[in-house]
């Protein structure tokens, strides 16, 4: 028999109290949508979908209802419309006070959007003038769409246009009704490791949901967060408004105090602020702090100059203390104060090895690359690119002014893996490279074979890697797109000479953009591939200096003549360097005294029994060794090559033929490994190239 006491009848009437106080004062939060918000292909969504976790989140002062239904389409005419099913029935029953809408992915079916296109805006409006009529008080947020990637059937198909048709409607519906928006689709677009089917993400994928409409709702973004590029000896780009910008939670007022100016700011709804103060002139050193209510940060040794971000692979990333004479150098680097250097260090190198499970999961994360700016001294220094560092430091040289680095570069890596999905995911070719990458004919043995390597010990079967489309964008370049730079320097090339034409369009495809990210057309100076007794890299080469005649405000700087028979890393940087510089000295700064480029080949002419050849920067034209004029070669009308005999003349070359001879074109440099000799009056080297005869 049980004996109901006082003091259990007092506890019991208590916890009756609270649970009704607790039912009557939740804020009631039903998530509609589709099959992503239901929790599609999660072993146990009642736990994982993103309405479970954003319950963990909230707390109990919430109350969070999934109300997903699979295949839904907004559209009333839709094939499966959200407004005939029963949990859209619930959610107007469970009364909401804040609702969260995501719909509009299954709208791009072939069967909907192509004939009901025009209603979307109309049935999105009736069903938030319904949520309203259940509770005219509720806060309503429409969202946009969770990404569909290239892997989907439908891609290519019709879905990649109607998704981005309906994402580019939602923020004027969300204007439109006056709803809050929240951004579904930034946060996992750089995810498709999460997306095992191209279009439902997994549990990660929905706490990351959970996550981002907590943060909105709440407008707990974590408190005053600086982006990640600015630290301590930092340097700012002069004649170029100064910019800092970051996270805090949202409403929030940040005091920036910066060179005796101050500002006070707020961040948005979504967490975001920036603040710009006039462009100035080179000097330095300078301070900044930024202050919230609760937290303070200081940012000491700000220099403002010249930056440049300088990218690419191996031969970029290419230490300065592996160098000829780098130990030299960096004993020198240590009366250097006015050349700051920020190397994105990866966590793994692409070497032969398996990476381990923390590594794994760190490169899906796109954590793969970390750094700090630092002053330039032997420390820094010597792990920093050797072709980056003889570059700034004849920069700083002749401009007499601080100088920044930026080092994000990745051995072995692709031309693809530096270009942003949005880019690939519209290009009629590049496209086709995003799907099965580590089996497609797109891209190297090696490197797929490395990658392979790399990846052996993985369980996703969309495990990332730098070699990857998209990921050294998606993981390095992104974060640094708005930070005012003066230009890129780029040193890749190797993991593409196998297909000459595709890299002729990949390559300018890069270059334009990451100009469109920054929002200007910055230089873009990029290395010529050296010598080395690969088959395809004499016609790679020539096809490098035709891209100059497809990219705006670039300039090549020629290496064949440093370059190794046998090793794919030549050692010399320093006059790799240096040729940037001369590019960025006489075409970005304007010191016209600086020859940019050697001897740089015009047309040719054949006059009598000799043939002709004009070139560009070919004062004091000569040979570098003092020898015998070498590297042309003749093409007869048969296409048979043969070895010319030719000498300078009046700055120019002459190559003698015999009068029956049918050449139709003049060949230089032409081998994998040339020792090719041929140099103007600052010792620059000529370019491998070929020129049919006028």
């Amino acid at each position: 028999m049980n004996v109901i006491t006082k003091k259990s009848l007092s506890s019991l009437l208590f916890c009756i109290i609270s649970v009704f106080s607790l039912a009557q004062t939740s804020i009631k939060v039903p998530c509609i949508g589709n099959s992503v918000t239901y929790g599609y292909g999660h072993k146990n969504p009642q736990l994982t979908s993103y309405p479970a976790q954003l319950q963990k989140l909230l707390g109990e002062k919430y109350s969070v209802k999934n109300f997903g239904h699979s295949g839904a389409t907004l559209l009333r005419k839709g094939h499966n419309p959200y407004y005939k099913t029963k949990e859209f029935e619930d959610a107007l029953s469970f009364h909401p006070d804040v609702a969260i809408i995501h719909l509009g992915l299954n709208d791009t079916d072939p069967r909907n959007w192509p004939n009901y296109r025009d209603e979307f805006m109309p049935d999105y409006a009736w069903l938030i003038d319904t949520i309203r009529k259940a509770n005219p008080s509720v806060k309503i947020f429409i969202c946009k769409l969770t990404p569909i990637f290239s892997d989907h059937p439908r891609f290519k198909s019709g879905t990649r246009d109607w998704s981005w048709q309906i994402q580019e409607l939602i923020p004027q519906i969300a204007k439109a009704n006056n709803t809050g928006l929240i951004d579904l689709h930034i946060p996992l677009y750089n995810r498709p490791d999460l997306f095992p089917d191209a279009l439902h993400p997994n549990e990660e994928g929905a706490a990351i949901l959970a996550k981002t409409v907590y943060e909105k709702i709440t407008g707990d973004f974590g408190g005053l967060q600086l982006a990640s590029v600015f630290s301590s000896h930092i340097v700012l780009q002069r004649n170029k408004p100064i910019k800092f910008y970051g996270i805090a939670n949202a409403g929030e007022k940040i005091n920036i105090s910066f060179n005796k100016n101050q500002q006070t700011i707020v961040a948005d709804d979504n967490g975001k602020w920036n603040v710009k103060f006039p462009a100035m002139q080179a000097g330095g050193p300078f301070s900044a702090s930024f202050a919230t209510t609760d937290k303070k940060i200081l940012v000491d040794d700000i220099l403002v100059g010249e930056v440049w971000l300088c990218s690419g692979q191996s031969n970029m990333y290419f230490p300065l203390s592996s160098a000829i004479n780098g130990a030299g150098e960096m004993q020198a680097a240590e009366k250097n104060n006015t050349l700051h250097l920020l190397k994105m260090q990866p966590i793994a190198e692409t070497d032969n090895d398996a990476w381990d499970s923390s590594i794994l999961q760190k490169v899906n994360a796109l954590e793969y690359f970390s750094g700090a700016w630092q002053q330039c001294d032997s420390d820094h220094a010597k792990n920093f690119s050797a072709v980056a560092y003889y570059f700034g430091k004849k920069l700083q040289q002749q401009l007499h002014v601080p100088v920044g680095l930026i080092e994000v570069a990745v051995g072995g890596s692709t031309t693809e893996s530096w270009i942003d999905r949005y880019t690939m995911e519209y290009h009629p070719v590049l496209v086709n490279e995003l799907s099965n990458w580590r089996k497609s004919d797109f891209f190297q043995p090696w490197v797929r074979e490395r990658a392979d390597t790399n990846l052996n010990k993985a369980t996703n079967i969309k495990q990332r890697h730098p070699y990857e489309p998209c990921y050294n964008y998606e993981a390095g370049i992104k974060q640094f797109v708005d930070f005012p730079i003066a230009g890129i320097t780029w040193y890749q090339g190797e993991s593409n000479a196998h297909n000459i034409e595709l890299h002729t369009t990949v390559f300018p495809e890069l270059v334009k953009s990451w100009r469109k990210q920054w929002g200007y057309d910055f230089p873009f100076y990029y290395v010529q591939l050296s010598s080395l007794n690969r088959p395809s890299w004499a016609s790679f080469r020539y096809s490098q200096l035709q891209l100059l005649k497809m990219i705006p405000n670039s300039g090549m700087a020629v290496s064949s003549d440093v370059g190794d028979s046998t090793n794919v890393h030549p050692h010399n940087k320093k006059p790799v360097g240096e040729r940037l510089a001369a590019l960025a000295l006489h075409f970005t700064y304007q010191q016209k005294n600086v020859v940019p480029y050697g001897p740089m080949p015009l047309k040719t002419v054949q006059q009598n029994n000799q043939i002709i050849i004009f070139f560009q920067y070919a004062d004091g034209l000569k040979t570098s060794d003092s020898g015998a004029l070498r590297g042309f070669k003749l093409m007869n009308e048969k296409g048979i090559l043969v070895e010319a005999n030719a000498f300078i003349q009046n700055n120019k070359v002459i190559i003698p033929i015999d009068k029956n001879d049918a050449i139709t074109e003049v060949l230089y440099g032409w081998e994998p490994y040339t020792d090719a000799n041929l140099v103007n009056g600052a010792n620059l080297p000529a370019s491998t190239f070929r020129l049919k005869i006028e």
